[in-house]
């Protein structure tokens, strides 16, 4: 992994590589920002940069010994860590090592939600067990094989639970001389205060459409436009522009869901309703917050399309299609309303509340949103 790979944020990488080529990296790095920004490939190319025994121009060569380890995901000296999914006693990283090179090599942005299907457990909720920090402090403690550093990457460190944490606190904070952590965080707010208290960070921004937009077209083979308006629909998020140009079952169904829920609001259908939000809560608690967040953009983007400027609108030609007819339903008056009605659901249901109950009283307050 180079840095000119990675899309977007320069002066970061910039930073990064004068802190390696002034042999001032720190002991405990923490790369943070939005889900769907490459923030992993940053961390590897960093790894890969500090132990590049040839680097040229401000990039690792790509051909020395090192090099060719880190493309293959083999280095003797780079550890990764990252959540799983518990399928015996004491589970680690190593339990899905294959999965893990499998998930890299196909995605050049990190995205957690296809990380969970890589795991075949797709409503889990992935963690960093506490038996993780056992071997880490293991793998940790032998010296250096090939490079002066050892480097461990853990992606996701606000999914360690807490005794693990507490476990790899001292380690993080007094390392051997040859030990560098790089820490990969969605949400740093999440993590472990002392934990994140003693790294040093570096914030990593969303890459403009522009950015986005030339990445569409490379990774998909994309004419320009498909890719502008995958990208501009992302807000800024990779993962999710890829994921509005694979246009993947999941999504087209959301789309029937969006679709039959607001004709039985409308005609308030209760009883149907009532089979709708079961239908829903049969998707299990990760899936059915995914559909709520469709739901909530369906509703901008149907307000949107009623301001008659296309170039505001980002929306399939499926989708186009239902808002011809159902735009005149969102208003100033009720849009606000119904937005804050699919986000308090995927919220509450984030909370472990009772998913039948909460999509059920969500779609009753519909049917008086939907005619005002």
């Amino acid at each position: 992994m180079k840095f000119s790979d990675i899309i977007g944020n320069n002066s970061a990488k910039e930073r990064i590589r004068q802190m390696i080529d002034s042999d001032k990296f720190p002991h405990a790095l923490l790369i943070h920002g939005l889900p769907g920004i490459p923030k992993l490939s940053l961390a590897r190319a960093a790894a890969q940069y500090l132990q590049c025994t040839n680097r040229i121009d401000g990039e690792p060569c790509g051909t020395c010994p090192s090099c060719l380890q880190h493309q293959s995901f083999n280095h003797a000296d780079t550890y990764y860590s990252y959540p799983i999914v518990k399928i015996g006693e004491n589970p680690t990283s190593n339990d899905f090592i294959n999965e893990w090179k499998e998930f890299l090599n196909e995605n050049e942005v990190e995205d957690f939600q296809k990380w969970t299907k890589y795991l075949s457990k797709e409503n889990a909720q992935p963690i960093i067990y506490q038996s993780e920090s056992d071997r880490i402090i293991r793998e940790l403690s032998l010296a250096a094989y090939t490079s002066k550093y050892k480097v461990l990457i853990m992606w996701l460190p606000e999914k360690m639970h807490e005794s693990c944490a507490n476990k790899l606190l001292k380690l993080i904070e007094e390392p051997s001389d040859d030990t560098k952590f790089i820490l990969v965080s969605d949400d740093e707010k999440s993590i472990l205060k002392t934990i994140f208290s003693r790294t040093q960070r570096i914030e990593l921004k969303r890459p403009s459409t522009a950015d986005i937009t030339s990445y569409i077209c490379r990774r998909f083979n994309a004419d320009p436009e498909s890719a502008r308006l995958a990208a501009v629909a992302a807000d800024g998020d990779i993962a999710q522009a890829e994921r509005n140009m694979e246009l993947d079952s999941e999504t087209k169904q959301f789309h029937q869901d969006f679709m039959q829920l607001m004709r039985m609001a409308y005609i308030r259908n209760l009883k149907e309703l009532k089979v709708w939000s079961e239908h829903i809560a049969d998707y299990k608690r990760e899936k059915a917050r995914r559909f709520l967040n469709y739901a909530s953009r369906m509703v901008r983007e149907n307000f949107i399309y009623n301001l008659h400027h296309p170039e505001l609108n980002y929306q399939t030609a499926e989708e186009k299609t239902f808002s011809i007819k159902f735009a005149p339903y969102i208003n100033e008056y009720n849009v606000e309303k119904l937005i804050n009605e699919f986000d308090t659901a995927e919220k509450d249901i984030k909370m472990n509340g009772n998913i039948k109950l909460v999509l059920f009283d969500m779609a009753i307050k519909i049917t008086i949103l939907i005619k005002v």
